[in-house]
């Protein structure tokens, strides 16, 4: 009695041993397949969702530790859920790539009008106010105090644009489209203070 008592213990423990063994490999190839699916969108992630990678990667080192004690049925049984989670984080990850390449192309786009026109105009202006500085008398429409006005406002202006094509070679194409909007604003308010009519 005592002996198969203790065969059905070894056998149990034979059968446990076989079934963890029989779950090692899935859960290996779990592991190893959500690692490299992230892999393929890593950068991407890290561009454009870095809070919901984080976590991702936090799910994939408690399966790693699992795998590492050997845990293979918890391993096994959690992947298909952080499986499906990585799938949708690559999803949102491209949705936010392609909406930011959107973005980015229209921003490059009015660059390309805005950084035509402003250098235009700052030369019609510096080309008023060299003119207006070397005159005795101002005309009717501006007197000293609007002069001087526009004289700081041009300067500020002229730095803004530098900084504004400074962002776009750097790459902050909508930072830099947004600062330029302003500062074509600024250039057609100083036009009208010197009656100059905006370029067209």
């Amino acid at each position: 009695m005592r002996f198969a008592k203790v065969f059905v213990a070894l056998a149990a423990t034979t059968m446990m041993l076989i079934g963890c063994a029989s779950q090692k490999e899935p859960a290996e190839k779990a592991v190893a397949q959500i690692e490299s699916s992230v892999a393929e969108f890593r950068a991407d992630a890290e561009k454009y969702a870095a809070d919901e990678l984080k976590n991702v990667d936090e799910s994939i080192t408690k399966l790693k530790n699992s795998l590492a004690s050997k845990d293979y049925s918890m391993v096994v049984k959690a992947a298909p859920s952080l499986a499906s989670t990585v799938a949708s984080l690559k999803q949102s990850v491209a949705t936010k790539k392609a909406d930011a390449e959107a973005v980015m192309a229209a921003a490059t786009a009015e660059w390309g009008e805005i950084s035509a026109k402003v250098p235009q105009m700052v030369e019609a202006i510096q080309s008023r106010v060299d003119m207006l500085s070397k005159s005795k008398k101002l005309p009717a429409n501006v007197d000293k105090a609007t002069f001087d006005t526009v004289k700081t406002d041009f300067e500020s202006m002229k730095t803004e644009w530098t900084d504004a094509a400074a962002q776009f070679a750097s790459g902050q194409a909508d930072e830099a489209v947004r600062k330029a909007r302003e500062i074509k604003s600024k250039g057609e308010l100083i036009l009208a203070k010197l009656g100059m009519a905006p370029a067209a």
